[in-house]
Formats: C-alpha cells, sequence, structure tokens
C-alpha cells in the first residue's frame, strides 16, 4: 500500500506489526487477522495460526465468530425497514411481538419475580433499538432471581444448551417480568437478539434471509451469515475459552460439529454472526461513507446517523456507566465508549487514544470493529479466544494503541 499523506506512516504500521506479533509470540493468542483502513488505503496482518499450538496459518479469509461484534451489523436490517417506514421508532410492538404486551416491572432490581407493578407504557420499537425495553443482561446484578431466570430459560447465547427457535424464544422471554420500565434503562444483548425476531415477523422472512438480500449481498458480503458451510469449514478455526485460573487453552468450540458448523434454531442478532475481516470493512466502510458502497445506497444517511450517534441519557446509561468504573476488570473496558447509538457504542468523550464520535462494538470471542468519523478510519481486529482471560482485551487495547498512533497526519 502507498504510505503518506491521509493514510498511515511506515514506521507506525511497523510497529503495529511488532505489537500484534508479540501478542502470538507471547503464546497468548493462538492466531489473528488484522485490517485497517484509511483514505482509500487498507493494511491487513495475517498472524499465528487456527489452532493453539500450531496448525495451517491464519489468513486474510479465515472466519471468525463475530459474537457480540455482531450487533452494529444485524442492527442494519432493523434500519432498512425504519427507511422504508414499514416500522416507525415509536410504533407500539405488540402487533408484532404480542408476548411481549402487558408487560409487568420488578419493584427493585433485586426482588423475586412475584414483586412486579404494572409497565407505565407499553413497549416501543423505539425501545427494543435503543436496547432500553427493560430485560437485558445487568452484569451489575449477577445472582439476582430475574438474570438466574433469563439464564434457566436458555435466553442468551452463552451457554452449553442451543437457544430454541424464535417462537419458544419469545414464549419464554414473555414469561418474565421486565427489570426496569420500558425506556427507563440501557441492558444488554437480548434486545439485540429481540430485533432479530421483530424483523422476521415484520417481513415475513428469516433474519438471516433478510439480512442476506438487503445488507449482506449488497455490500459483497460473501462470508457472512449464521454458520459455515460444510464445504468452508477449514476457514473456521476453533475458538478457546482459556481456564481463568490456571491458563489451559479450552476448545469452546470446534469447527466440524461445533455451534456454526450447521444452521442455528435461533438466528441471533446479539451474537450469532460468523464474518471476515474484509466483510466487515465493507460494512463499516458503507457506514462512514454515509450509507453508500460503491455508488450503491444501502442506508439513508439519516439512518446512519441515528445508529451512530448517542441514543442514551445518563439515566438511560447508568448501567454501562457504572460497569466501566466499578467493574473494569470484569468487563474488561465494557461501557467506557461513554454513549450507545443503535446496536453499537459511541464515543462521546476522550478517554483513550481514540476520538469523540467512533463508533462500534467488541466481541466476547475476541474481535472488534469500530469506524472513526474524524479520521475516515476503519479498523477490524479478528482473533479466536474467548474473555474468559484478559489477554484478548489486552490486544484489543493494544492494537487501537498503535492503530491511532500510526496515523500520519
Amino acid at each position: 500500500m502507498a504510505i503518506g499523506g491521509n493514510g498511515f506512516s511506515e514506521q507506525g504500521l511497523r510497529r503495529l506489526r511488532e505489537v500484534l506479533a508479540r501478542h502470538v509470540d507471547s503464546g497468548k493468542i493462538p492466531g489473528l487477522v488484522a485490517l485497517v483502513s484509511r483514505g482509500g488505503q487498507t493494511h491487513v496482518e495475517t498472524l499465528g495460526t487456527m489452532r493453539h499450538g500450531g496448525g495451517a496459518p491464519m489468513r486474510r479469509d479465515t472466519i471468525f465468530r463475530m459474537a457480540s461484534t455482531s450487533k452494529p451489523v444485524s442492527i442494519a436490517a432493523a434500519m432498512v425497514l425504519l427507511d422504508e417506514c414499514r416500522l416507525r421508532l415509536d410504533d407500539v410492538v405488540d402487533p408484532w411481538l404480542p408476548e411481549l404486551s402487558g408487560r409487568q416491572v420488578l419493584k427493585s432490581i433485586d426482588a423475586e419475580l412475584d414483586a412486579i407493578v404494572p409497565a407505565r407504557r407499553p413497549i416501543t420499537v423505539r425501545d427494543v433499538l435503543t436496547s432500553t425495553f427493560g430485560l437485558g443482561m445487568d452484569m451489575t446484578a449477577l445472582g439476582t432471581p430475574i438474570l438466574n431466570a433469563i439464564f434457566e430459560r436458555g435466553l442468551t447465547p452463552n451457554l452449553p444448551t442451543e437457544v430454541p427457535e424464535q417462537d419458544e424464544w419469545m414464549r419464554r422471554l414473555g414469561e418474565l417480568p421486565l427489570m426496569h420500565q420500558p425506556g427507563e434503562q440501557w441492558q444488554y444483548q437480548i434486545s439485540s437478539d429481540l430485533v432479530g425476531v421483530l424483523v422476521s415477523r415484520v417481513t415475513g422472512q428469516s433474519f438471516e434471509d433478510f439480512l442476506r438480500e438487503r445488507i449482506f449481498e449488497p455490500l459483497g458480503m460473501k462470508d457472512t451469515g449464521f454458520h459455515v458451510p460444510a464445504g468452508q469449514i477449514d476457514r473456521l478455526p476453533t475458538l478457546y475459552a482459556p481456564d481463568p485460573v490456571t491458563g489451559e487453552f479450552l476448545a469452546w468450540d470446534e469447527p466440524e460439529g461445533g455451534r456454526w458448523s450447521k444452521p442455528p434454531a435461533f438466528q441471533g442478532g446479539g451474537g450469532g454472526l460468523v464474518s471476515t475481516a474484509d466483510d466487515y470493512h465493507a460494512y463499516f466502510r458503507m457506514l462512514l461513507n454515509g450509507g453508500v458502497h460503491e455508488g450503491r445506497r444501502i442506508l439513508s444517511r439519516p439512518a446512519v446517523e441515528l445508529m451512530t450517534t448517542n441514543r442514551l441519557t445518563p439515566e438511560q446509561n447508568a448501567a454501562r456507566t457504572a460497569l466501566a468504573r466499578n467493574a473494569v476488570h470484569i468487563s474488561f473496558g465494557q461501557g467506557q465508549q461513554g454513549g450507545w447509538g443503535l446496536g453499537m457504542a459511541v464515543r462521546t468523550y476522550r478517554g483513550d487514544y481514540a476520538p469523540i464520535g467512533q463508533f462500534g462494538w467488541d466481541g466476547g470471542s475476541g474481535t472488534s470493529a469500530y469506524a472513526d468519523p474524524a479520521n475516515q478510519l476503519t479498523g477490524i481486529l479478528l482473533c479466536q479466544l474467548g474473555y474468559s482471560v484478559p489477554d484478548p482485551a489486552h490486544l484489543m487495547s493494544d492494537f487501537w494503541t498503535t492503530v491511532y498512533q500510526a496515523l500520519e497526519d
């Protein structure tokens, strides 16, 4: 690639490779693919192997489990429906999600499930898209009856049991009271999965079919979906969740016969996608370009602006703020961006090398994808190591530090 002007410095890119190689050479990161682009210039690093201890080398087209980095991409399906007026932000969701009508709300976050009051109002599309509909993964409330009930019902994708198909998932979700009044508090994860159900029921298509038709195919995201076809399974690395005490590399998901080797019962917008660095680069470049990809409009500019600017009040954002301030050793930095748009975090203050306005998100399988309008910069970092240990978080932090120090101007 050409160096200079509106791109990256040669010295900075050398340092980027050296820092990434240091993580891989330490034995703590089996392998990675990193992509950075700016001003029409793209730079890719592939380091390490597909398995811990050896095996095939990482390649640019290696397919990764995107985990929560699915959220910024899957939200685009809902934005298409807003653009086409098939959904409105303040529509009540009851016609499509009747399981969520007539909600009851816990009197307090740690209350028993029968200590409830009626919801003050129905749930709206806005509540779902901003992750404020009232239920979610509040990591500051682990061990409470409501979170225990969420886990017991298999409503999250991080347990050994498979998440049920969407109608059964909705039935189980509808059995629970809300943790907060609709619109009151940002809550993680469940809203992102709920978006997929909403899109499916509005369109009469599977969530994946609609995403493929309106987002993936127009962007050329040929390797993005909710499973890896049998003929491509050799491109999927083993996913590890090391023992947090001993550091032993434990295989959480193998390619052959693993979770992503066949179509899932539930197409989870919150964490179910697999993809590649180039596919995600196409998506985030489209967002940076105001919704246009190679002359074709994918989303309206106002839709992109809605997604990529903060939508939360300080009161709605209190749980994220508390996590960032008080549980950083557990959250590995989640919540420290300051704001949340639709499906992704948004930087509202300068807390590290990234400037205000940067948007994107990270995934618990060792993935990170952000775009920065101020610098017209996109960065994608993909590895196959879960957050059971801090090593992938350290890798991500060092990646973004070195990306920003490599800017030429």
